[in-house]
């Protein structure tokens, strides 16, 4: 487990999880992807409560708030907000970026946890948090390259069938349709994981005191590749851009993923 509290590990897998099931629905307009996802953020939401109330209770005797509570409390209204937004104004988009701004706070949240040797606590905490970004980030790397692949066969047969060009191989190959479904998966896998990812690291920096590395090329990187990617998914879920125009830009978006990870070379960030 990322830390020593199982209750408060469980509250980050289980948001992390409605995350993806919401930005499922932003993209596909699923009810029953939406319904999930709220299903979960209302757990996260009572897990959150009862968490927060324990830790009050075990600390009535202090004559101040400390930063654990402080932050935990932030969170939860946060978590409260969506909700509240969800059901009477329902502004999905909003909803998502709420949540993630509140799943990066609860997980730097991590650093505020008082305890006996405090350096070693901090250590560990940033190693822990460390674990969190590289996974998050290497499972978006692995869905965003499927989905590239994916955006690299659609163009393929798109072209092909628009010459006519009835071959043996275009013949084995899954229709348009089922390759823009897969892709989407991809998509709807990928993006919330490396917003995610970016979330950490980029509140992880601040916290540390490190705020001058977010001009860094890698760090900057990171953001346009995360902007274009969320301009691939409004034109997909909210303009219906054509299947092939999605499928360029798609490649295109990839190619700055690309360009971000080579970009390690001229970057002081890792």
């Amino acid at each position: 487990m990322v830390t020593q509290n199982f209750l408060y590990d469980a509250i980050l897998y289980i948001y992390a999880l409605s995350l993806l099931f919401y930005f499922s629905d932003f993209m596909n307009a699923s009810r029953r992807a939406k319904r999930i996802g709220t299903g979960l953020l209302i757990f996260v939401w009572v897990l959150q409560t009862g968490y927060l109330v324990s830790r009050i209770v075990s600390h009535l005797q202090m004559t101040a708030v400390t930063a654990f509570e402080y932050w935990l409390g932030f969170s939860w209204l946060l978590v409260t907000i969506s909700l509240v937004i969800n059901r009477f104004i329902k502004i999905d988009f909003v909803v998502f970026f709420v949540n993630v701004i509140s799943f990066a706070v609860l997980a730097l949240n991590l650093y505020s946890n008082p305890g006996e040797g405090e350096s070693l606590a901090v250590w560990e905490t940033t190693r822990d948090l460390l674990y969190i970004h590289i996974s998050l980030v290497l499972c978006a790397y692995a869905a965003l390259t499927l989905g590239a692949l994916f955006a690299g066969m659609y163009m393929f047969l798109h072209n092909q069938l628009k010459r006519k060009r009835w071959t043996n191989f275009v013949r084995r190959l899954p229709s348009l349709d089922i390759i823009e479904r897969y892709g989407d998966r991809a998509v709807i896998i990928g993006v919330p994981l490396l917003a995610m990812s970016l979330a950490i690291a980029v509140t992880s920096l601040l916290v540390e005191g490190r705020a001058a590395l977010l001009l860094d090329w890698k760090v900057l990187s990171s953001f346009g590749t995360l902007i274009m990617y969320i301009i691939y998914v409004y034109q997909r879920a909210r303009l219906k851009r054509p299947g092939f125009q999605l499928a360029r830009l798609y490649i295109f978006s990839f190619s700055l993923l690309l360009l971000n990870l080579f970009s390690n070379y001229f970057s002081s960030f890792h």
